[in-house]
């Protein structure tokens, strides 16, 4: 993973703690974060999100993982016209674009997609704007279900803000919601450009949490 030179997709598509887990478990992603955007309110919180969106954010290496991979994922995990029952803008399905490229791509992922007879999706495509980051509590939400999770990996990071921004996190983020399993995120780790010592340290702290 490079992560000078690391792409951002902005998307939501319901309560954001699942997406959250769904993207940070697929390798060529970095980084995730939940929060609001797509709204108009200023500083908006859980309590006073105004007309914002619950959103996530993905950091990705487009070597590893595409733009387009990641818009099918998207697509292909939630139901746009009816997210889990919910209505409203909190829980509106959306797509913020922060460039030219793509907002192209996902003009033609959706060509593809009506080609194959999969319809018009009901999702919001608009030009990103501001990004409000969620509550800590709402970042990595499923793996800090798990205190022994947590407790193991602050070995690793000096404070759950640093823990939150890993790779690590996000995988096994993932791993805690059962969108991975734990021997594919130590075959990936164990492909991770590092030193050895640092990818062991990191290997045996995961083969310690108690799930």
């Amino acid at each position: 993973m490079n992560e000078t030179l690391t792409e951002t997709a902005t998307l939501a598509m319901g309560c954001f703690w699942g997406p959250e887990a769904l993207f940070g478990s697929l390798p060529g992603v970095v980084r995730t974060r939940t929060g609001y955007a797509g709204g108009t309110s200023s500083e908006p919180t859980y309590r006073r999100m105004g007309d914002h969106t619950e959103t996530v954010e993905v950091d990705f290496d487009p070597a590893v993982l595409s733009y387009e991979d990641l818009l099918n994922v998207f697509w292909d995990h939630h139901r746009p016209e009816n997210i889990n029952g919910y209505k409203g803008r909190q829980y509106q399905s959306m797509l913020l674009y922060r460039s030219l490229e793509q907002k192209e791509m996902i003009g033609r992922v959706l060509q593809k997609r009506g080609a194959a007879g999969k319809g018009e999706p009901a999702t919001e495509i608009h030009r990103f704007t501001v990004f409000y980051s969620a509550e800590e509590r709402h970042q990595k939400y499923y793996l800090k279900r798990h205190s022994h999770a947590v407790e193991r990996l602050l070995t690793l990071y000096p404070s759950i803000a640093e823990m939150d921004r890993s790779t690590l996190a996000a995988r096994l983020n993932g791993l805690a919601k059962g969108y991975a399993n734990r021997s594919g995120v130590l075959e990936e780790i164990n492909r991770w450009p590092m030193p050895e010592e640092e990818r062991e340290r990191i290997m045996a702290c995961v083969r310690s949490i108690r799930w």
